[in-house]
């Protein structure tokens, strides 16, 4: 039986460094079905590559001549493509922005090759990609926002409660002594939040509260 083909995947660049796209190009289509459609050295052009070309995924530096990746972002709200936020370094209140905005995710320069080989695929999945050095900053601004809930997917007051909690970063034990409940009753809270919201896992659950109003600021 032939292998199956791997997944096309069409890429866009918007970063201000040479030297770097040329290398996470050549990084990037080294992946099989990956392929570099086009560049772009500031937050401008990105935007008008992202409308001609109309890759599936635009690679986006935060900080940008003429207009940064935020505020790229904010121009492309509910548009194609998907967004994945390359920094440096980056606030937690401009993290939190950038995921209400759109985007599916943020990973740091520094990081790992392999880890933005994986999350361009998990993104084509519909899923978000942040990493590890990252998840801290974005639960300390969801604390200094704080939390306006909203009822969608149908989710109880009480869900709502847990779902904010797990936004701010709490663990079921905290969960459980926070709201005086039992660490069984989290879990059955959580079994429940996770069916009505298709979320996987933590972290998606925290991402989607936080782009449709469970969490926002």
């Amino acid at each position: 039986m032939p292998d199956p083909q791997p997944r096309r995947v069409r890429i866009a660049i918007a970063d201000d460094h040479q030297i770097f796209r040329d290398g996470l190009r050549r990084l990037l289509e080294s992946e099989p079905g990956f392929e570099v459609v086009s560049e772009a050295a500031d937050g401008i052009d990105a935007i008008r590559l992202a409308r001609d070309f109309h890759p599936d995924v635009l690679l986006l530096d935060v900080a940008m001549p003429r207009m940064g990746g935020v505020e790229a972002l904010a121009s492309l709200k509910g548009e194609p493509p998907r967004i994945i936020l390359l920094t440096a370094a980056i606030e937690p209140s401009d993290l939190l922005k950038a995921i209400q905005l759109g985007a599916r995710g943020v990973v740091m320069k520094e990081s790992a090759t392999r880890l933005l080989i994986d999350g361009i695929h998990r993104v084509m999945d519909g899923k978000y990609i942040i990493g590890a050095d990252v998840a801290d900053d974005l639960a300390q601004a969801v604390k200094q926002v704080g939390a306006e809930r909203a009822r969608p997917y149908k989710l109880t007051a009480r869900e709502l409660e847990i779902v904010s909690a797990i936004a701010e970063g709490q663990s079921n034990r905290q969960i459980a002594e926070r709201l005086s409940i039992s660490l069984q009753t989290v879990k059955h809270h959580l079994t429940s939040i996770f069916d009505k919201t298709g979320a996987s896992n933590r972290l998606e659950l925290a991402l989607l509260a936080i782009r449709q109003g469970v969490v926002s600021d």
